[in-house]
C-alpha cells in the first residue's frame, strides 16, 4: 500500500556530505520524508524515516540562516531544512510532528488544529501571540527608526514588544512580557535588526531579546531592510522593498538568457507593487532581480515558448509588465498558480 502524501512543496537542504545548500522538492507521507532534485523526477535523491526520529525547531546550529528545522532520524542522522517564510516553516513543523507522533503511537495521520509552543508553558500559544502582534489596528506599529547613521524599516524596539504584551494584559509585569518576548524570538518570529539586538541573540546558548529601546527587531515575514545615508538615487532604489508582504514562497522561473528554470524565492509587495525574486539557497537581502507590477497582465499559460532544460508541464502562468517584458512562471499545483494570479493581479491594480 503506497504512504499517504500528507505535504509537498520546495525546501532548502543542506547536503550530507558538502556543506551545501540546495533547493530540493520534499514529500512528507505518513512515514518518512523523501526530497527530489526536481519536482518531476521519478525517483528521490534520498529518503528520511521517520520512525523514532527526532524534530528541532526552530534550529539555531547556523547563525546566519533563519528558518531553519533539524530532522535527526533514529541512527543519529541529521538532515537540515530551510523554509522561505515563517508560515510555511511552522505547516511543515507541524505536520512532521504529526507524522512522528502517529508512527510511535501506531495511528493514522490526522491534522490537528493548533500548535503549542515547545519552549512556554501549554497555555502559552506564541502562534495565536504573533497574529495579535500583527493586527494593523491593535498590533505592534512597524516604525522607521534611525540609529548610528543607518535608518531601519519597518521595525519596532524590545521594549515595545514588552510594553505592548503587558498593555494587552498577557504579561502580568516586565519580566514576564521578556520572557514572553524571548520566546517569540527563539521560535523565529521576531529577527533581531542592528548590532544591540543581534549581540543579545548571538550571545549565548539560548537567544535573549533586550528589553530597550534601543534594541531594534522586525516581524519575521516584514518587509524589514536596513539604509545608511545615501544619494537620493539609492533611496529611490530602496522605494521598491517599503510596500507589505502581500505574498511568498518558492516558483520556478525561467531564465530570460539561457531559457533554464531554476527554484526561486518570490515576495510579492504592494503600494508599490514588486515582485521580488531571491536565490533561496543563499542569505542575501538583495534580489537577483524584480518586476514592477503597476499596469501588468498576468495570466495562466498551457506552455512556454522556448522552454529548456527543464519538464515545466502545467501550474505555468505569466506576468507581462508594462514595458512589455515577458516572465514565466510554474506553480507546485493548480490551487498556488490560482493563488499567486489572483494576488498579483489585486497588487498590480492597487499598488502604484
Amino acid at each position: 500500500m503506497e504512504p499517504e502524501r500528507i505535504r509537498e512543496g520546495y525546501l532548502v537542504k543542506k547536503g550530507t556530505l558538502l556543506n551545501s545548500w540546495k533547493a530540493v522538492w520534499v514529500v512528507l507521507s505518513d512515514d518518512g520524508l523523501e526530497f527530489y532534485k526536481k519536482k518531476t523526477d521519478d525517483t528521490p535523491k534520498g529518503m528520511i524515516p521517520l520512525k523514532e526520529a527526532k524534530l528541532t525547531s526552530p534550529c539555531q546550529d547556523f547563525n546566519r540562516r533563519q528558518l531553519v528545522f533539524k530532522v535527526t532520524t533514529v541512527k543519529n542522522q541529521e538532515h537540515y531544512f530551510q523554509a522561505t517564510h515563517l508560515e510555511e516553516r511552522e505547516a511543515w513543523v507541524k505536520d512532521i510532528k504529526r507524522a512522528i507522533s502517529c508512527l510511535q503511537g501506531g495511528r493514522k495521520f490526522a491534522r490537528k488544529s493548533t500548535r503549542k509552543s515547545i519552549r512556554l508553558p501549554d497555555t502559552v500559544n506564541l502562534s495565536e501571540l504573533y497574529v495579535l502582534m500583527r493586527d494593523p489596528d491593535s498590533g505592534i506599529k512597524e516604525m522607521r527608526l534611525e540609529k548610528e547613521k543607518k535608518i531601519y524599516n519597518h521595525c519596532f524596539a524590545g521594549g515595545t514588544v514588552v510594553d505592548w504584551l503587558m498593555a494587552q494584559e498577557k504579561a502580568r509585569n516586565r519580566a514576564e512580557g521578556l520572557m514572553l518576548a524571548t520566546g517569540l524570538l527563539n521560535e523565529g518570529f521576531l529577527q533581531p535588526a542592528g548590532e544591540m539586538s543581534k549581540a543579545g541573540a548571538e550571545g549565548g546558548t539560548e537567544s535573549v531579546l533586550l528589553d530597550q529601546p534601543d534594541a531594534f527587531y522586525y516581524f519575521a515575514d516584514s518587509g524589514f531592510f536596513c539604509e545608511g545615508y545615501s544619494s537620493d538615487e539609492d533611496v529611490l532604489i530602496k522605494d521598491e522593498f517599503r510596500g507589505s508582504i502581500i505574498k511568498q514562497g518558492c516558483l520556478l522561473k525561467q531564465g530570460h538568457r539561457r531559457k533554464n528554470w531554476k527554484v526561486r524565492k518570490f515576495i510579492l509587495r504592494d503600494d508599490p507593487a514588486y515582485l521580488h525574486y531571491f536565490d533561496p539557497t543563499k542569505n542575501c537581502e538583495d534580489p537577483l532581480g524584480s518586476i514592477h507590477l503597476r499596469g501588468c497582465v498576468v495570466t495562466a499559460v498551457e506552455y512556454v515558448p522556448d522552454a529548456k532544460k527543464y519538464d515545466v508541464d502545467g501550474n505555468l502562468f505569466e506576468i507581462i509588465t508594462s514595458d512589455e517584458v515577458h516572465y514565466y512562471l510554474q506553480a507546485a499545483a493548480p490551487d498556488e498558480r490560482k493563488d499567486w494570479i489572483t494576488a498579483i493581479q489585486t497588487v498590480s491594480k492597487t499598488g502604484k
